[in-house]
């Protein structure tokens, strides 16, 4: 349990760093991708671009 801990909190801090970066290439702008603000707070579901790194990880992780 502790170890898939270490690794969501791992894969968490790697797509946080490099949020702005795939921001740039128009991930997160992606149709499916859901922006909306409630209260005042802005909140934001990507699906889209889930999948599709999802997609891109396993590929890569099969061809290793």
């Amino acid at each position: 349990m502790f170890r898939w801990l270490i690794v969501v909190f791992l894969a968490l801090v790697l797509i946080n760093g490099f949020t702005p970066w795939l921001q740039k290439l128009g991930f997160g702008k992606l149709p499916g991708d859901f922006r909306f603000k409630v209260f005042g707070r802005e909140f934001f579901i990507p699906l889209t671009t889930t999948i599709i790194l999802s997609l891109v990880a396993a590929a890569i992780a099969k061809f290793l």
